[in-house]
């Protein structure tokens, strides 16, 4: 359990009541884990929903050979990864733990050392069937994380087509 006045401390947070803040606390840990440590892998089962308090990861996506017509990420050491997006202090990732399937979209690699706070996914689950409002309020933040990360992609496709 983190204090709930850590998490309340951060934005994605912000607006929660303290007893939600309190079931969000007893749902997470924190953790510091060195550069290079893999959150998850793309199609692996999620769960943990993650803050980032110190340091930065990287949302990697991996790249098939050209040609190929397979949807599943090839064997390590034929992998090519590109990073879609950088996440820092205060920012959220990993939020597909929380929607079904739960299923990793993506890689996550600490860029560097970094201290996170883990949020036990199915421990949010419940509560989010049990407390509609809380529920609600969460997964719009999710939302809104989702749409901005979708946006940045479009902005770097645009950018990438201009080159």
């Amino acid at each position: 359990m983190v204090s709930p006045e850590l998490l309340r401390r951060y934005p994605f947070f912000a607006g929660f009541t303290p007893d939600q803040l309190t079931t969000l606390a007893m749902a997470a840990e924190e953790m510091e884990v060195s550069g290079g440590h893999r959150f998850c892998n793309e199609g692996e089962e999620l769960r943990y929903l993650y803050l980032v308090l110190d340091g930065s990861v990287e949302v990697t996506l991996t790249l098939p050979e050209k040609g190929s017509r397979s949807v599943l990420p090839p064997p390590a050491g034929q992998a090519r990864e590109i990073t879609l997006s950088v996440v820092r202090p205060s920012e959220i990732f990993a939020w597909s733990a929380l929607v079904p399937p739960c299923q990793a979209t993506s890689n996550v690699v600490a860029a560097e050392d970094s201290r996170v706070v883990a949020l036990d996914a199915a421990a949010l689950r419940q509560r989010i069937e049990s407390d509609p409002s809380f529920g609600c309020q969460l997964l719009l933040r999710v939302a809104q994380i989702a749409r901005d990360r979708i946006q940045d992609l479009h902005l770097e496709a645009l950018a990438g087509a201009a080159r």
